[in-house]
């Protein structure tokens, strides 16, 4: 048999064309005794990271067991081996005869190549010619490098490919193969390569001609490519096209070979591992293509593609022999070359009257340098010569250490100069010792430029481009540092966070650094970075998103025509999170283990059912497939030279500018290792509402708030966080959050960082212990007397994973690396690691003459929290950004509503909770009007928000723009005519006036009302026409009179039109559904408002509570709602009629399913429009019991709801309170609104605890939303109902 090396394949990275994993492909390869594998994806080489880390793995595990067992063979062949176990009894002859297979297996697979190709497109007639289908895609070919040269050459030809040949597809051409060729080796690939298209064409003189380009150009590295594909089972639907033209193809490609002397290689174009996959890759071509499985016209493959074994390929192509040996000769062509490097840190400019490169090389000696960079900060030796000479050699030798002294003195300088700001001058022992071994750590570590750089953009944002940034996040907050940088607001000494916790001493990680912009800032910044790098030498980084668990069944069920509520049933049965073993650690969320779980998936894999057992079988074969590509919501790189110099780049479109963005290839999880460093730029909404209170502060009231000096210790906040008003703050809103707060009433900062570390899955168990020691229920213990120091804040209760940092070192002596080591083995439950700390935590904590059992304790206590305990760093920077959020609400409540409303418009829900929260705190909310409103939410003098012109659909930011300037230029518009008179009617055409005057924005103009601009106007035209026309000539005249040569120009009337008297009124529900339509929710009123007695005394829950029916389990309820749209109705797969209904009340919106005889019973409620009131229970879902549904006991409208159940409306009057003015507000209040239910009036005299009630005859009033929101708001008066 001859050796045979596959040279032409494709993982799941040639996006739905392959189907192939990679770990499976190189372990298959190994198995079968290949020497290698090349790896040729489509266009890109995206796969290429995982690719070379997996084959580096096997590679080094390889060297690692033929050095064991090469070792040992030695100690054989001298005689000194000594058997033990199986060995026992045996010879040392027969152990040899034994170990030499292995050897001879180890040194394959230490030797096994890894070939990094591309399968490229060659543009017809040029890369950069795009006009039309002969420039689209190309011919294909195989490319791949053989050295570090090649690689760099390929890595240029696909990424040019990308950002200057992208037309349908990423293509090259024959001018950059010729420049980029050195190191390469190239393939004529499949039927779509140029020569095999030449030779299918007939034209074998350009096939010719072809050949003699590559082979001048690439000499001896270029190869002539056989392939045959033929389908020998007649059952199997596969392409039987293919092969017969493969083979008039290879038939000249042979001829061809001879005559040019050029050698052949065979290839099988895999794009699955094994025969079996072949129906799981036909299925993902369904879903490349949109086809479903059993079109008659789709696209098919062959189904031979798989990844064949050396006795296929030589059973295939066993009368060209040499071109399998040849494909040998490519991979012994080929160096195991490393595609990784060290940090490729941007170069960060110094000033020149600081110091420079130069100048440090005439200062500082090697030895100095080797001294700086070995020893501690505080100067004593603590590593060999040895140890200290490879710790130079990795920061990049001593000549890179000139460039990273001077940019760690530039650092330790403006470190300084902050400190003396944060700090004070002088700096305190604790202080100064902390900077100084802070930046020890980034010199020696090699990172200096990446703190300045960050810096730099952050001041920048700050100080240039007027954006809002974040106190930090994450475990850089850790850093004092960054705190004297202000690359973070929080003080670390202050709040006990950890330089460790961020960059760990004991071990090199690069540094990440995640910085918060608001929103709109974000892209700024990011500008300002691209343009002060480069645009080549800054890009984002890709993203992959794989096929999960449930959109793998629902894309083969999707394929398979399997029904899509049998679909949905699968993907209901697999939960979010599978349960956990023994060690408490969950099993990886995948279909296998899925099945191993649930009874029912595993009756599906089964099932007699051949749609639903093969929905299942390949649904596991497609798991985890890429199955498209994506940006990075934040990070970017920022490199010191092109990106395109080290990995691959292709292009993606901006989701919200439509720009080309430049994109690594390789994704985040592994960009670093191959030298690029990366940043996150994130965009936090939060900033960009306090941004907009911030305004809104400034323009209503005239004052300067700076939210980032504002007092930790303000009364109003804390106020606000015991009350539990906490909605549309940061991070502190829900419902269960607020109830805690109640019960703990904060009164420190400290309390709501940990509140916030605490409120989540696991730790939220410890909320009730917390609050009950801050309340004094509890008493505070500690299981050491030292351990009061780091758990005081917290009552004795651990929380953060920096309390079981400090107090390790406390203990037992840890380091501060050690400290971090364990730190990450408890939270990622390393049980082997903990098992190996643990002897250490017990010896140190005896040598300080702890008990050991209390030790136990304590380590047993850690094991089980810390997997919960979170990071403080990142729960006190955002505990500050909640605080500032809930100053500003507190202290200045309708500035920061309106800011929050203007970051929100493209979110109904979260601005009917907004405006709901603001009827709570008393802040009308008005609709929008051309006299009062602005772009966006603002205050008006009186503390009442105006609805935004922006945020009405169809009015654009240039409409409201010119608006609000012909406002200010000549003051407010006194009527409809005078708005189109001036206003540009153009920018403002006649759909943003339509929209306004829906929206209720013309409403001021009284003596027209919203349906009269619909109607046929005293010239016989639509009213609204006739206005436009009117302002139209109107500007045209005085344009005209404005440009006569004569000064007398007489003005010339133009005559009004005018709106018809005789109109058809919109009904209430009508008005509002149209203004709904077009600012997305009900502002002016509400079709619920006449029945909102009845909703909030009769209702026992809202519907945004019922979001979440686990707070209701088991429970009766009752809720109302209007009807929101017209329901969807349809037949379950037995044929069963079901209905979803859509019902809305003022919090949120409800989707109610009725199936069966529930749906035929109810249905005639459900029309859209109708308001109804529903009697119902939560009980557990059928199947599901974790999850819970509604069971319907009775549905009523609520007009007969309010006619029956409201029998009387009671009105307490507060005597002392009461004025004449308040007693004819009343009076007038129940005059005009009269209707069917009893009135009864009860004065109260507090002083002499005596009340007179009375009954008003003859008068019966209407209880709607005018008479209860007076009442409520009045502190004369009290109401209630029966």
């Amino acid at each position: 048999m001859k050796d045979f090396v596959h040279l032409h394949v494709h993982s799941q990275y040639s996006i739905l064309d392959g189907q192939a994993s990679i770990p499976k492909m190189v372990d298959k390869a190994i198995a079968d005794g290949m020497k290698g594998m090349a790896l040729t994806d489509h266009g890109n080489m995206m796969g290429v990271k995982d690719f070379f880390n997996y084959t580096e793995k096997v590679i080094s595990k390889g060297k690692k067991a033929l050095k064991e067992l090469t070792a040992k063979l030695e100690l054989i062949e001298a005689g000194t081996y000594t058997p033990s176990g199986d060995e026992e009894g045996l010879t040392l002859e027969q152990i040899k005869d034994k170990l030499l297979p292995q050897i001879q297996k180890q040194e394959r697979i230490a030797n096994f190549k890894r070939l990094i190709g591309c399968e490229m497109y060659v543009a017809r007639r040029g890369m950069l010619l795009k006009e039309g289908k002969q420039d689209t895609s190309g011919w294909h070919l195989v490319v791949i490098a053989k050295n570090q040269t090649g690689y760099k050459n390929l890595i240029k030809l696909v990424s040019n490919s990308w950002v200057d040949g992208f037309y349908m597809r990423p293509r090259t051409e024959h001018a950059q193969l010729e420049k980029y060729s050195e190191g390469l080796m190239i393939s004529s690939a499949c039927l779509g390569g140029e020569i095999p298209k030449k030779i299918q064409a007939g034209d074998i003189p350009g096939a010719e001609a072809a050949i003699e380009w590559f082979k001048r150009v690439f000499k001896d590295d270029f190869y002539l490519e056989l392939m045959r594909h033929k389908v020998t089972d007649p059952a199997q639907n596969a392409n039987r096209e293919v092969y017969p033209l493969q083979e008039e193809v290879n038939q000249q490609i042979i001829k061809l070979a001879a005559k040019h002397n050029v050698k052949l290689v065979c290839t099988n174009d895999s794009h699955f591992v094994d025969e079996e996959n072949a129906e799981a890759h036909d299925r993902l071509i369904c879903l490349s293509t949109g086809a479903d499985l059993y079109s008659s016209n789709r696209m098919l493959y062959t189904k031979q593609e798989w990844f064949k074994t050396r006795a296929e390929m030589n059973e295939v192509f066993a009368d060209v022999p040499e071109a399998l040996e040849n494909t040998c000769e490519l991979a012994d062509k080929t160096e195991n070359y490393s595609i990784d490097h060290g940090p490729i840190m941007p170069n960060f400019e110094i000033p020149e009257d600081f110091g420079t490169e130069e100048g440090y090389r005439e200062k500082y000696s090697t030895e100095d340098l080797y001294k700086e960079f070995t020893e501690d900060e505080n100067g004593n030796v603590v590593l060999t010569r040895e140890e200290g000479e490879s710790k130079i050699k990795k920061l990049g030798g001593y000549d890179k250490l000139y460039r990273i002294k001077l940019e760690a003195d530039y650092l330790a300088k403006l470190a300084y100069e902050g400190a003396k700001w944060r700090y004070g001058d002088p700096l305190d022992e604790e202080t100064a010792a902390r900077i100084k071994f802070e930046l020890h750590i980034m010199k020696t570590m090699g990172f200096p430029g990446y703190f300045l750089i960050v810096q730099d953009y952050i001041k920048v944002a700050r100080q240039e481009l007027g954006v809002s940034v974040g106190p930090g996040r994450g475990s850089a907050a850790g850093s004092a540092v960054a705190y004297c940088l202000r690359i973070t607001d929080i003080d670390p000494i202050k709040y006990d966070l950890l330089f460790e916790r961020f960059l760990n001493p004991d071990r090199i990680s690069l540094p990440d650094i995640d910085v918060d912009f608001d929103d709109d800032g974000r892209g700024k910044v990011l500008q300002w970075v691209t343009d002060k790098y480069g645009a080549e030498k800054v890009a984002h980084i890709i993203t992959y998103s794989t096929m999960a668990t449930k959109s793998a069944i629902k894309d083969v069920a999707r394929v398979q025509n399997l029904p899509l509520s049998q679909s949905n049933y699968l993907c209901k049965l697999i939960p979010d999170k599978l349960p956990e073993d023994e060690n408490g650690k969950s099993p990886k969320m995948n279909l296998v283990n899925a099945i191993a779980c649930i009874p029912e998936l595993k009756e599906a894999e089964s099932s007699s059912d051949p749609l639903l057992y093969e929905t299942i079988r390949y649904a596991k074969m497609l798991e985890g497939n890429v199955r498209n590509t994506g940006v990075h919501a934040c990070g970017v790189i920022i490199c010191r030279d092109a990106i395109s110099d080290w990995v691959p780049v292709s292009t993606a479109e901006d989701k919200d500018t439509k720009e080309k963005l430049l994109c690594t290839q390789y994704e985040g999880k592994v960009i670093e290792e191959t030298g690029l460093i990366k940043m996150d730029f994130l965009g936090l909404k939060t900033l960009s509402i306090l941004k907009e209170a911030v305004a809104n502060i400034e323009d209503s009231l005239g004052i300067e708030l700076d939210v980032d000096q504002i007092p930790i210790d303000d009364p109003a906040t804390f106020q606000l966080y015991c009350d539990g008003n906490t909605i549309c703050t940061f991070q502190f809103e829900s419902p269960g959050m607020q109830k805690y707060l109640r019960e703990l009433e904060p009164t420190v900062f400290e309390d709501l960082i940990a509140m916030n570390a605490l409120y989540r899955p696991g730790p939220m168990q410890y909320i009730p212990e917390f609050i009950n020691r801050k309340k004094g229920r509890s008493p505070i213990t500690y299981d050491l007397p030292c351990m009061e120091k780091y758990l005081k804040d917290t009552y004795g209760i651990t929380v953060y994973q920096e309390q079981v940092m400090l107090l390790s070192r406390e203990i037992a002596d840890f380091t501060r690396g050690e400290s971090d080591n364990l730190r990450k083995a408890m939270g990622k439950k390393l049980i082997d690691k903990l098992n190996q700390m643990y002897p250490k935590f017990v010896k140190g904590g005896e040598s300080h003459g702890y008990d050991a059992k209390i030790l136990e304790k304590i380590w047993d206590d850690w094991r089980a929290f810390a997997s919960y305990a979170f990071n403080k760093s990142h729960a006190t920077c955002y505990s500050w950004v909640a605080y500032q959020t809930a100053y500003v609400k507190a202290n200045f409540p309708s500035q920061y509503m309106a800011g929050y409303m203007s970051r929100s418009l493209d979110n109904i829900t979260e601005i009917t909770k907004a405006m709901s929260e603001c009827k709570t705190m008393g802040i009308s909310v008005l609709g929008p009007d051309v006299n009062g409103s602005k772009l966006k939410f603002s205050v008006n003098h009186v503390g009442d928000i105006r609805f935004g012109l922006g945020a009405i659909k169809g009015v654009g930011e240039g409409a409201v723009e010119n608006i609000l300037t012909e406002r200010s230029k000549s003051g407010p518009f006194t009527s409809v005519y005078n708005f189109v008179e001036r206003i540009n009617l153009t920018a403002c055409n006649k759909k943003c006036i339509e929209s306004m005057i829906l929206a209720g924005a013309f409403d001021s103009f009284t003596d027209i009302k919203r349906e009269q601009y619909f109607e046929v106007a005293s010239d016989g035209e639509i009213f609204i026409d006739s206005l436009i026309k009117y302002g139209t000539r109107y500007q045209v005249d005085q344009q005209a009179q404005h440009n006569s040569l004569f000064g007398d120009f007489e003005e010339i009337d133009i005559a009004k039109p005018q709106p018809s008297k005789s109109y058809a009124g919109w009904s209430d529900i009508e008005r509002l559904n149209k203004e709904r339509d077009l600012i997305g929710i009900y502002i002016s009123a509400h079709p619920l408002d006449s029945y909102q007695i009845v909703l909030e005394n009769l209702c026992t829950a809202t519907l945004d509570q019922l979001q979440d029916k686990s707070e209701y389990a088991n429970q009766d309820v009752t809720f109302g709602g209007i009807v929101n749209s017209q329901p969807r109705e349809g037949l379950t797969k037995k044929g069963n009629p079901y209905g979803i209904v859509l019902l809305e009340d003022y919090s949120n919106t409800l989707e109610i399913a009725l199936f069966g005889d529930d749906w035929a019973k109810w249905k005639g409620y459900f029309s859209a429009g109708n308001s109804v009131f529903v009697s119902a229970r939560i009980e557990p879902h059928r199947f599901r019991p974790d999850e819970y549904d509604l069971k319907i006991g009775n549905i009523e409208f609520l007009a007969d709801v309010k006619d029956k159940r409201i029998e009387k409306l009671t009105i307490d009057i507060n005597l002392e309170k009461l004025t004449e003015y308040t007693l004819n507000e009343l009076l007038a209040l129940i005059e005009t609104n009269e209707g069917e239910t009893p009135l009864f009036i009860n004065i109260k005299d507090n002083d002499y605890n005596t009340s007179i009630p009375l009954t008003s005859r003859g008068k019966c009033i209407n209880v709607n939303k005018n008479v209860i929101d007076y009442l409520s708001k009045n502190d004369v008066f009290r109401y209630s109902i029966n």
